[in-house]
């Protein structure tokens, strides 16, 4: 292996491509300090430019026999370790953005569904309140707020006067502004 130092660039990278283990080592022994400290400077993270120098060397001995080098064996190795960190970079941002908007979805998904939760809950009670209203009143109110008809067309269906229908709609949420609060009063107001 001694007589391998010895070799310029050009003979070690003819006699890589021609598969010589012994050559290979000895372009990785000469380079590696160089290009992991260039990785390190780059990426600040030891471990990260351990595994791109490992994984360069590797591709550089597997695709041994369709190297085409067109600068010198060192400008090739610098070039080739130099796009590596730039791809490893550009993954990692990808990545990153990926799990802030995974994070940002399970977030609001989390607010969503226990908004729903609430929601179906708050509609249970006030339900549960409308009908313990007396069935003249229940009626008037259903009537009322949720098939949305006016005065008039409730007092006509019902054979009721206007001021009756009024008077019913008036007690409703009375009785349910007592039992529900009023905060739940404008949420009933607002949904139904």
């Amino acid at each position: 292996m001694a007589a391998y130092s010895t070799f310029d660039d050009l003979e070690l990278q003819r006699l890589l491509m021609l598969g010589d283990s012994c050559a290979f080592a000895e372009i990785y022994n000469r380079y590696k300090r160089i290009l992991h400290q260039h990785a390190l400077n780059m990426l600040k993270n030891r471990e990260e430019a351990r595994d791109i120098l490992q994984e360069m060397f590797t591709h550089l001995w597997v695709n041994r026999e369709e190297l085409s080098i067109k600068t010198n064996l060192s400008g090739y190795l610098y070039q080739s370790i130099r796009n590596r960190i730039l791809n490893h970079i550009a993954h990692k941002q990808v990545e990153s953005k990926y799990i802030s908007s995974l994070h940002e979805f399970i977030d609001k998904g989390e607010i969503i569904t226990d908004h729903r939760v609430r929601e179906r809950q708050l509609a249970e009670i006030i339900e549960k309140e409308i009908e313990a209203l007396p069935v003249k009143m229940r009626e008037v109110f259903r009537l009322r707020r949720i098939s949305n008809l006016s005065h008039k067309e409730i007092a006509e269906q019902l054979s009721l006067s206007e001021q009756t229908v009024r008077t019913q709609v008036r007690n409703a949420l009375r009785v349910l502004r007592v039992k529900l609060g009023l905060l739940t009063l404008v949420s009933i107001l607002l949904n139904i």
